[in-house]
């Protein structure tokens, strides 16, 4: 896979940002007060890249960008206003094709809560459940509030949620939509419930490129939200597309086809284990402190011995109907 990283100092280039772009400056939000960039832009293919957090910002998810004949397709609007301005102003630097359209490949707060500085001209797509949970609440209830210290602690981080509107999408999809810009095919697929209920994968096919969000990382997925039997076949259904590298929502890209079975494999033996924890009435701490998966070490380097995420197991056990 031939990836080069880009870095883009603004400070070099502000010069050549046209007076246009004043609806994208990030220090008209809360949280925006950095200075050098926010996002560091990998080149994945010719017009594909991967954007980054460098640190001076608190971003939250990856962003993945295509720029097409015309305009410009954004994959995840990042966690807060501010971020989302600073990925649209610093976008500037590699192409002055407009941003049309923003896909959320789900409703988690680090990927969907830059939806609110996009204009009425650019549509937000994502799945029926993704758009359900923006309006009712979901992408600041339980799971965001598991993240609220570790927001406080970045900078732009907790500043970044101040005056935040959930936005949900303008365009909904159950199972399949497809894009055509110019040349390029972008689908945009419902394989099943997975790191969450409404997990949209993007796929090129001509470029052989698959966007999945957090449904497939190299590490271990967050899954305090997830439907772990319902993630195993979804990730079967996904070995049927013809893809050579992986641009996940989280970490680098990747072309490891192999860690869609290493996560099923994982999935699974986690399932059970809670499973038997459930049965032994041991208390969702208990299980969380004495589950072990070292067998998944190699696949997973940050196992290092017993323990997972409590927020998995509680998670298994309210799917579980479990109350020790």
């Amino acid at each position: 896979m031939n990836t080069r990283p880009i870095i883009i100092l603004l400070t070099l280039l502000a010069c050549q940002i046209p007076a246009a772009l004043a609806q994208w400056d990030a220090r008209d939000y809360p949280g925006s007060n950095f200075d050098g960039p926010a996002f560091i832009f990998e080149e994945v293919v010719a017009d594909i890249y991967q954007a980054r957090g460098t640190g001076n910002l608190m971003v939250g998810s990856n962003t993945a960008i295509i720029v097409n004949d015309d305009d410009v397709v954004v994959i995840d609007s990042s966690i807060s206003p501010a971020a989302a301005a600073a990925l649209a102003q610093e976008l500037k630097t590699i192409t002055d094709k407009p941003i049309r359209y923003v896909i959320n490949t789900h409703f988690h707060f680090d990927h969907a809560h830059g939806n609110q500085v996009y204009p009425a001209d650019v549509q937000i797509i994502g799945h029926e459940f993704t758009y359900k949970m923006l309006v009712d609440g979901g992408s600041i209830g339980r799971t965001y509030g598991r993240f609220t210290d570790w927001m406080a602690s970045e900078p732009g981080g907790a500043e970044g949620q101040e005056g935040l509107i959930p936005t949900p999408p303008n365009i909904t999809l159950t199972d399949k939509l497809t894009l055509y810009r110019g040349a390029r095919e972008i689908q945009m697929l419902f394989f099943g419930r997975g790191h969450t209920g409404g997990d949209v994968v993007v796929y090129l096919p001509a470029e052989k490129i698959l966007f999945p969000g957090d449904l497939l990382l190299e590490s271990m997925p967050f899954m305090g939200d997830g439907y772990p039997t319902d993630w195993i076949d979804t990730l079967e259904r996904l070995k049927a597309l013809d893809f050579d590298t992986v641009v996940p929502g989280h970490g680098r890209p990747f072309s490891d086809r192999e860690r869609i079975g290493h996560l099923q494999s994982l999935l699974a033996q986690l399932w059970e284990k809670t499973g038997e924890s459930c049965k032994q009435s041991l208390s969702a701490e208990q299980a969380a402190e004495q589950i072990d998966l070292s067998d998944h070490t190699t696949a997973f380097p940050q196992i290092s011995g017993p323990g997972v995420p409590i927020a998995t197991v509680e998670r298994h056990y309210e799917l579980r109907g479990c109350e020790p």
